[in-house]
């Protein structure tokens, strides 16, 4: 029998046991395991009502440390949980609080159903560790699961036990905000660092204290937000739902066990995620099996409403249930009206049966029944926020994150003790920033600075230039009030400047210029930096720049003139200490790129995986290209420079075993310092039935090389690397021809090439 034909029978066996064990789960007709028999018992014992109160999620409405709340909706909320009408909480943190919280569940309803406390736990909970995209520039699968893992016991130590984490949406526009806190625009990078995450969150056991379930968000298309616009609508073709949206999702089911999804606010084929059955029940709880539960996002349920999607509250509410949302996030649809649809027949009490089984079987797998209080140990918040094990971990996270963009007569490293160094940039004295957006938990201006870190190193001087902000009191709801006129400041840093020997400036964003409703159209640094980078060059043109930003930003005549730049993002707590290791040589950056930086923003969005045109190049003016711009980007996924050099030599591609395509080459480190460097493999399917990429990342290998120190790296491509799938959702793999690229970053390496005769 041939392989592919296995793969079908595998396939048709495989559909048949999906289908069995959804229709046992949803049923509870055969428990499968004993917590599904548990759940099962207590379904039995629950009014229609109470089942319904398990698919809602509330904010934190009172300070429970006070009196009880006697008026308006707080007294309302406070009423249900007390009758067993509650399922989740979110926002309400600290081991005390939770607790207290979880008494009234637990000791004042007829059931004692515990509840379960979320929070964005995005990047830490206390000690912050780099904003996602910063890790993900690491390449390092096991640095980032344990950083979700430190995430998970300090949050697990404030009472925590679920987090909206990790967001694994694809995108490619630098515009769209959000991007700080996925992965960047590759799927397969992405896909690895969402299940890292996933897996560092949820640890080996769930039921331990110290794990929390994870959340993989937003299902789906959210990244692709038009005009990079949040909460904007999002239309895709087949190709780049099934082959660029969806697998990160499949993975974080199929690979991580994650135990919730969360839904998307947008669109997606004209149709609301939240009350998209085609996406929650016909892909995730029945093609992939999934089972555990989806949450919605922050009101989007309601938000149907405006979609022009549901007429009002309870048809949302009726909309959302059958498509297969499991809980609703502050939008009071479920609580308010599902209890009267399922009486008038317009959602069958099966659907609420089977979200809340779903629901419930979290709870059991996380130990809520066996001990409620588990997370509310005071003692142990005490013991492990900020422990000094969490700060060198992030520590060590925050160098692996920073990408050197430059390094011109090779300015860096500095000398330790080097003279007259000028430290320029509000930035550079900035405490807050640094610990980026999504930081619910963290402590304000807690974080090393750049100053603070370079004390260390040398005795620098410092002029801030230019204030960034005309207010700093910045925070997760205001919009950002940027200095775009105050210049009083420039002779100070220039006179500095002017007197020293090398410039190190710290520009970029504040960190709520990035993150959840802040998208930007514009891509340069904000505020009068530009012209303030441009003063000091004027003077004195030994300059390091330091980016701290939460997206790629178009900084071409940095690049014209600049001889080093470092894309430092925001890099949590121990910011200023990473910084500072690298620009004195204490650490050799290896990051690489998870995003393509664009020359300017009419390139956006801009990516290297995209397809070829029927007119990619020609002579003529008639061809893909831009009539006052470059086609390239300024620097490609995959960049990142070190202070040694690396050669790639001896690519070679063995196609002859009918399994799998074995690929090597070599790689020296030419220069005199050790140094790590991300070994990346991508491959080119020439021809198919459905048109693919010029590229696609399909392997990489971080590795150590001692000077002068030559390894062979070796890939292996199977039919999960060389298939895709087809406009039906079908996964595929045609014979035919392959190209093979293995290299520095996703423009430069050796090529090759290989026949597949057969499919795997």
């Amino acid at each position: 029998m041939k392989k592919s034909m296995k793969l079908n029978v595998l396939l048709v066996a495989a559909m048949a046991t999906v289908i069995a064990v959804t229709t046992a789960f949803i049923s509870q007709d055969k428990p499968s395991d004993e917590i599904d028999a548990k759940v099962q018992d207590l379904l039995a014992k629950m009014t229609l009502e109470e089942k319904i109160g398990q698919m809602v999620q509330y904010t934190g409405f009172w300070d429970v440390t006070g009196p009880t709340p006697s008026e308006g909706q707080s007294k309302r909320k406070y009423e249900q949980i007390k009758k067993g009408l509650v399922g989740s909480m979110l926002n309400v943190n600290g081991a005390e609080r939770v607790r207290k919280m979880q008494e009234i569940a637990v000791n004042e309803t007829r059931l004692g159903i515990p509840l379960i406390f979320g929070l964005d736990v995005i990047h830490g909970q206390k000690t912050m560790a780099p904003i996602p995209l910063a890790e993900a520039a690491s390449w390092d699968l096991e640095a980032i699961e344990k950083s979700a893992r430190i995430a998970a016991i300090e949050a697990s130590a404030m009472g925590q036990n679920w987090t909206f984490a990790p967001m694994i949406d694809i995108s490619r526009d630098a515009r769209w905000g959000r991007v700080m806190e996925g992965a960047g625009e590759d799927t397969y990078l992405g896909t690895k660092v969402g299940v890292a995450r996933i897996k560092g969150f949820q640890g080996d056991d769930l039921s331990a204290n110290n794990t929390i379930a994870a959340t993989a968000k937003h299902f789906a298309g959210y990244g692709f937000a038009e005009s990079g616009k949040d909460y904007n609508t999002v239309d895709v073709g087949l190709s780049t739902l099934y082959n660029v949206i969806l697998p990160p999702f499949k993975a974080a089911v199929e690979e991580a066990d994650v135990k919730t999804v969360m839904n998307s606010f947008n669109t997606l084929n004209g149709i609301p995620a939240t009350g998209n059955k085609f996406l929650q029940r016909d892909i995730l709880k029945g093609k992939w099996n999934f089972d555990g539960f989806v949450i919605s996002d922050w009101g989007s349920a309601a938000e149907m409403i405006n979609h022009g999607y549901a007429a009002d509250l309870k048809d949302a509410a009726v909309k959302a249930a059958n498509a297969g949302s499991d809980m609703d996030m502050e939008s009071y649809a479920y609580v308010d009206y599902l209890k009267g649809a399922v009486e008038e027949g317009l959602v069958d009490e099966s659907v609420i049966d089977e979200a809340a089984a779903r629901i419930l079987r979290v709870k059991f797998e996380l130990g809520l029944f066996d001990d409620p209080y588990k997370y509310c140990d005071v003692a142990r918040e005490k013991e492990l926020l900020h422990h000094p094990d969490h700060h060198a971990a992030v520590l060590d996270m925050a160098r692996k994150s920073m990408v050197l963009l430059k390094n011109e007569n090779n300015i860096l490293p500095l000398k330790k003790g080097q003279k007259k160094i000028a430290v320029i940039g509000d930035l550079a004295a900035d405490k807050d920033s640094p610990l980026g957006n999504w930081r619910m938990s963290a402590d304000a201006n807690t974080a090393v600075s750049v100053l603070e870190g370079l004390e260390k190193y040398a005795d620098v001087k410092y002029a801030r230039g230019a204030k960034l902000l005309n207010d700093n009191n910045t925070n997760f709801f205001t919009e950002l009030d940027v200095n775009e006129t105050d210049k009083s400041e420039f002779k100070e840093a220039v006179q500095l400047a002017k007197k020293s020997e090398v410039v190190i400036m710290v520009l970029g964003e504040n960190a709520y210029h990035s993150g959840e409703a802040r998208s930007r159209s514009k891509l340069g640094l904000p505020g009068v930096q530009q012209e303030l980078l441009e003063e000091v060059y004027k003077v004195n043109k030994n300059i390091v720049l330091v980016l701290m930003n939460g997206r790629p930003l178009t900084i071409t005549w940095a690049d014209e003139h600049v001889p080093a730049i470092v894309e430092a993002w925001q890099l949590g707590s121990q910011s200023g200490n990473a910084i500072a290791d690298v620009l004195f040589g204490a650490y050799n950056p290896a990051g690489k790129l998870p995003m393509t930086f664009p020359r300017s923003v009419g390139q956006v969005p801009i990516y290297y995986n995209h397809l070829n045109s029927g007119r990619p190049t020609s002579d003529a003016i008639f061809w893909v290209h831009y009539m006052d711009e470059e086609v390239t980007p300024l620097y490609p996924f995959g960049y990142g420079l070190s202070y040694t050099t690396f050669e790639y030599t001896d690519l070679k591609v063995n196609a002859e075993d009918a399994e799998a395509v074995t690929v090597t080459a070599s790689v020296k480190n030419t220069g005199e310092v050790a140094g790590e460097e991300v070994v990346q493999l991508y491959i080119r399917d020439r021809v198919a039935s459905v048109a693919r990429p010029v590229k696609e990342l399909k392997g990489f290998e971080k590795i150590k090389l001692a000077a002068g120190e030559t390894r062979t790296v070796t890939f292996t491509l199977t039919a999960k690397e060389l298939g895709f799938y087809n406009n039906n959702g079908e996964f595929i793999v045609e014979p035919g021809t392959f190209d093979v690229m293995i290299g520095t970053n996703s423009a430069e390496g050796l090529a090759g090439s290989f026949e597949l005769k057969q499919s795997l």
